[in-house]
């Protein structure tokens, strides 16, 4: 798996396009390195830019960028709605793909060991990268915001990880830059019907997971023995949510602006159903929401889910109808133009679908019947189960809804939404399947001119050829869960449609037949090879193969029969 990690940092200035233009051109500099989006917004005076690539260019890049943005831009003179600290104002790295969250906190520490030394700027920890608990939050780190640097530079409670502890002419000018690891943090807004940055305050109160000031019958604050306002938690209390009310004049309204900085925990769709029912509770409406930056597609897909079930509809669609839905529902186009394409991470950052699989029927078998041993049988099978997901799951949205079906109407939708995961998941298998082949035949070329070179040389393609026996051996593990939906769906679904139900269960059959074969011919090569690495897998894989097999078999033939007698009834009746 390639390693991807994306940063997205924050620079205080959002209206010159001059200076915005200027720090994202040397991310350009970076070898395999990809600038996502640059989001800028004039009233907050401040840019988010998205950037992705492997752990090592991203760290260079995100220096660069740290470095130009402190040239270019004086905190002297600064100001802006949003809360800010410094020239860079933060820098998380988020882990994308084969990369761990451990990796992304060496990453930060090092970038912000590196802008300290280097830059001679002010460098706090936060989030997974934090040196104390305190640190962890970056409303705690960032307190009082660049205007109480002067006061707190220079003490040891205020000390920076790295950097000088000192507030001068350079610190002035540059502020502080906030350096972290952490999972994705959604920047999202929620626009209302009103100008009133009161209401949209009081909304941002009401989900915020701080909570709000407590108030006694007097109206006065409530103070803990401390000092301190002590907080209550709002009605629509999301958790991982942090949230303020303002008011955006070029917009003409006003925006709860929300950071989801867990969206494992609270989804943006959690965020814009909580802003509709307190907004209702003060007599105003939202009216669409905005996505500052990127966002992952497992969170549109949550959200697209969410409004189809609640409209009763199946959920058992393709991802592109979902996310279609997830725009609708939470007007992501109200105020800005909404292209997949350009707002989700991982279709900015190319991890969707494979060539084989972006191909079309025409062009998928003419390269199919060329003489390149790749695309081959084990794309195909993988093809061929992923025909039966999708067939599993017509027929299930073709029983929804119907009222001859009412009782298994519940059924019938979980089954569209499996069908669809698996699917997903064979296609997926059909240029792994091509790409694992082709890593096997590189191996293969390496050079084998000295002992140590023919060794290494022997272990590569033992292990490609492993990986390539891993990837058949997916598809027909996945098959019995396909033939058991097929075989269900063609009991209880629309019986107009029993017959793509019984294609669909010889497609899948033929999928775990032909991944079969895919894996026993992987093996035979790997009796040739050096197993010393995992010396139990040629005889555990075979014994797995021949197992899953065993159960497709059972399962498509009961399967076959009952449908062949039930259309043969049916003309004979």
């Amino acid at each position: 798996m390639k390693k991807l990690v994306e940063c997205v940092p924050n620079i205080s200035e959002g209206r010159d396009q001059g200076v915005i233009d200027a720090v994202t051109a040397v991310i350009g500099e970076v070898d395999g390195v990809h600038l996502l989006d640059v989001d800028p917004g004039a009233e907050t005076n401040r840019t988010v830019i998205t950037f992705i690539g492997s752990p090592d260019g991203v760290a260079e890049a995100a220096f660069r960028v740290v470095k130009r943005a402190a040239e270019l831009i004086d905190m002297s003179r600064h100001s802006g709605a949003h809360p800010r600290h410094g020239a860079t104002d933060v820098c998380p790295f988020v882990p994308v793909s084969g990369v761990t969250m451990a990796e992304c906190v060496a990453i930060a520490q090092s970038v912000g060991q590196r802008i300290g030394e280097e830059l001679e700027i002010p460098v706090y920890l936060y989030e997974e990268a934090a040196s104390s608990k305190f640190r962890r939050n970056l409303a705690n780190v960032r307190k009082g915001e660049y205007e109480a640097l002067g006061s707190k530079l220079g003490t040891e409670e205020w000390k920076p990880d790295h950097g000088p502890n000192v507030w001068n002419d350079h610190s002035a000018r540059t502020g502080a830059t906030n350096v972290s690891a952490r999972g994705f943090l959604v920047a999202y807004n929620v626009n209302i019907n009103s100008m009133s940055k009161s209401i949209a305050q009081n909304i941002a109160l009401d989900i915020k997971e701080a909570g709000r000031a407590k108030r006694g019958g007097n109206g006065k604050l409530v103070k803990d023995d401390k000092g301190k306002n002590i907080l209550v938690p709002g009605p629509y209390r999301l958790e991982a949510c942090k949230s303020v009310g303002w008011v955006i004049p070029e917009y003409q309204r006003a925006q709860v602006s929300i950071n989801l900085v867990n969206t494992a925990i609270t989804k943006p769709h959690h965020a814009f159903d909580a802003c509709c029912k307190s907004a209702r509770d003060r007599g105003t409406r939202v009216t669409g929401s905005e996505l500052v930056g990127l966002i992952p597609e497992g969170d549109m897909i949550a959200a697209g889910k969410h409004y189809l079930r609640r409209a009763g509809q199946s959920a058992g669609i393709p991802k592109k109808m979902i996310i279609e839905t997830a725009i609708q529902s939470m007007g992501l186009r109200e105020l800005t133009p909404f292209d997949p394409a350009d707002k989700i991470i991982e279709y900015q950052a190319g991890l969707t679908d494979g060539p084989l699989v972006a191909m079309s029927n025409r062009e998928f078998v003419d390269e199919l019947s060329s003489d390149s041993p790749a695309p081959g049988g084990g794309s195909v099978a993988a093809l061929c189960a992923a025909q039966a997901g999708g067939l599993v799951a017509m027929v299930a949205n073709l029983t929804v809804g119907k009222k001859k079906y009412a009782e298994v109407d519940k059924r019938v939708k979980e089954i569209a939404e499996l069908g669809q995961e698996l699917k997903d998941f064979f296609l997926d298998a059909i240029d792994n399947d091509t790409n694992a082949f082709n890593a096997v035949m590189e191996s293969f070329g390496l050079p084998k001119t000295t002992p140590d070179q023919a060794k290494t040389r022997d272990l590569t393609i033992a292990e490609t050829t492993r990986e390539a026996t891993r990837v058949p051996l997916s598809v027909l593990e996945k098959v019995p869960a396909l033939l058991d939906l097929a075989a269900e769906v063609g009991k209880i679904g629309n019986a107009n449609s029993l017959s793509d139900a019984g294609v669909a269960v010889l497609a899948g059959m033929a999928g775990a037949e032909g991944a079969y074969y895919n894996v026993l011919i992987n093996l035979d090569s790997l009796r040739e090879l050096d197993q010393s690495a995992e010396p139990d897998f040629l005889d555990a894989t075979r014994k797995r193969a021949s197992a899953a097999l065993d159960v497709c078999e059972k399962l498509s033939s009961q399967a076959r029969r009952t449908v062949r007698e039930k259309l043969e009834s049916v003309l004979d009746s």
